[in-house]
């Protein structure tokens, strides 16, 4: 199973979207493992975007995800990563596939809602960087068989 990490970023939350992007994941198929609502720190921003570190959009994105609360979410699932992006829809919303959810509530790059994972290797990185394990359930709901061959 991959794990894979999904921000609900702050223009997300404040237009009142936590659900409707943990209700399209678990429509899905996949398990959330893990959630918490955040002030993120320029700490945790500072290595979540350490990629980011020399582009000109750095600042302005550190201090966008600390600029208000965001929904910090773990999933599991069979192809995890790529389910989750497909649901998210391309990072500029403009390119995204209708029914995505960056197709459905996004207009421009800046404000696409969500983050998530771009790969196997980076969702498991990810979601330990956000999570503790304690802060982790492995679980089995009782569709996994329905759901996961």
């Amino acid at each position: 199973m991959e794990k894979t990490l999904v921000l609900v970023k702050p223009d997300g939350v404040q237009r009142g979207l936590i659900g409707e992007v943990i209700k399209r994941l678990e429509n899905r198929g996949l398990r959330l493992i893990g959630g918490k609502f955040i002030q993120v720190s320029l700490q945790l921003a500072e290595k979540h975007y350490g990629i980011h570190k020399d582009k000109p959009f750095y600042e302005s994105l550190l201090a966008y995800i600390t600029s208000a609360p965001v929904m910090a979410t773990a999933w599991d699932g069979p192809n995890a990563v790529a389910a989750v992006r497909q649901t998210m829809g391309a990072t500029r919303p403009t390119e995204a596939s209708p029914g995505s959810i960056r197709h459905d509530f996004s207009l421009e790059i800046g404000r696409n809602l969500t983050h998530a994972s771009d790969s196997p290797e980076n969702g498991a990185k990810e979601v330990a960087l956000w999570f503790s394990n304690e802060e982790l359930s492995d679980w089995s709901r009782a569709i996994d068989p329905w759901v996961f061959e």
